[in-house]
């Protein structure tokens, strides 16, 4: 009976585990993103993060011919990334992020983490 609880109690901390590291660590997507930086601030009540937003233009689904923008909202974890940004608000940018499945708080308000700037102009 003891040995039979204490393998249920592993294997259901094993799969909480596994389902934290998957929905908060696991790396779901990488990719660079161009467009014009928005705005670079940092933000939050308990944990303060570094957050930004990135102004894509491109054709969309307005009228036909008209040219639309799309906003990328993202998070920094490394104070020199976001310097870097914050000094150069309203240039192009094209910046490498990571796609998570989740947000953390301590980590940023999205699932979109930079962490390298690819080019500025």
């Amino acid at each position: 009976m003891k040995k039979t609880l204490w393998i249920s109690l592993g294997v259901i901390l094993l799969l909480i585990g596994v389902t934290v590291w998957y929905k908060y660590y696991f790396v779901f997507g990488e990719g660079v993103k161009s467009g014009y930086l928005n705005y670079a601030m940092k933000k939050g009540y308990v944990f303060k993060t570094y957050e930004g937003k990135l102004i894509q233009e491109g054709f969309g689904k307005g009228k036909t011919g008209t040219i639309t923008s799309y906003e990328f909202e993202f998070s920094v974890e490394d104070p020199e990334i976001f310097k870097q940004l914050e000094t150069n608000s309203g240039k192009t940018f094209d910046l490498h992020y990571k796609e998570y499945n989740g947000a953390l708080p301590w980590r940023g308000n999205t699932k979109f983490i930079v962490d390298k700037v690819v080019n500025m102009k």
